[in-house]
């Protein structure tokens, strides 16, 4: 264990997710089913909507690392978990709406949409999300990583938008939409249209990935980044995130502009602000007003 990871004081587990907190206020989400390479069942699904609202209902945890369990990230979509294993997402609220459908074609869409309204929840989290990728990012692995904000990755990882060679479209749970936006849209042509699997040398060329860490340094890495993050305002770092991500489907300047210029505004509301200021002159760090 390194010496970042050790500060995880509180650890919680629904089952096949394990929440953890440290500290200072950083969430760490591990998927544990290594057996099945942390491949995502309902159940698995259902665990996650209710951690990322949990997450998304604090006002004190900061920023988040999602990691895997075992020698992989996570490798999609639960081939062996059919439809109707959406009954074992019940017990959680997502989970149970999704299981109450009624047919073969609803019910596949509501698995369908289960594991598309993760991603689009983690997409849309106030907290910024740092993924620790080691091992394959496959598939709906793939859509995860891409959901999140900031990736880190292991020499031994490996990324693939692979749903094209199930037979169906590589456009899928918010890849179609996330990975152009990163890479351009050149790149995702060949990566989707391919289907085929990339090493983390590659991932980091083309800007997918921040930094390639050996896997021991790996989780402290992400906790790093996560706590330099945090040392800023958490409004700040909200509007920050909600800003950047809605300005990349801006239709002119103008319309950022004027997104960039409310914000700004709306945030020197808080006192942060002044507090920021009068820290500089005292030579202090400063103290953050909460959410």
């Amino acid at each position: 264990m390194t010496p970042e990871s050790s500060t995880a004081t509180e650890a919680t587990s629904a089952g096949e997710i394990t929440l953890e907190t440290t500290v200072d206020e950083i969430a760490i989400v591990t998927i544990r089913r290594p057996a099945r390479r942390n491949a995502l069942s309902a159940q698995t699904l259902g665990e996650l909507h209710t951690v990322f609202d949990t997450l998304g209902s604090s006002r004190t945890l900061r920023a988040v690392v999602v990691r895997g369990e075992g020698v992989a990230f996570c490798s999609g979509a639960d081939m062996k978990s059919g439809v109707d294993d959406l009954k074992q997402a019940g017990d959680t609220p997502t989970g149970a709406l999704a299981a109450s459908v009624e047919g073969a074609i609803p019910r596949a869409f509501a698995m369908q949409e289960l594991m598309a309204g993760l991603f689009e929840k983690i997409h849309r989290l106030r907290q910024p999300v740092i993924a620790a990728i080691h091992g394959p990012a496959h598939g709906g692995g793939f859509a995860l990583a891409l959901a999140c904000d900031i990736r880190f990755a292991t020499p031994q990882a490996s990324f693939g938008a692979v749903f094209i060679q199930r037979g169906v479209s590589a456009c899928d749970m918010g890849t179609s939409y996330h990975l152009p936006r990163l890479v351009g849209a050149a790149r995702s042509a060949e990566l989707l249209l391919t289907g085929r699997v990339f090493d983390a040398a590659e991932a980091e060329r083309i800007g997918l990935v921040f930094e390639i860490v050996e896997e021991p340094l790996l989780q402290g890495r992400a906790l790093a980044k996560a706590r330099e993050i945090a040392a800023h305002s958490p409004l700040a770092v909200w509007m920050t995130k909600e800003t950047m991500w809605q300005t990349v489907d801006s239709p002119s300047l103008r319309h950022a502009l004027d997104l960039e210029n409310r914000t700004q505004i709306l945030c020197t509301a808080t006192g942060d602000i002044a507090e920021a200021f009068a820290a500089f002159r005292e030579r202090r760090k400063p103290t953050w007003k909460p959410l």
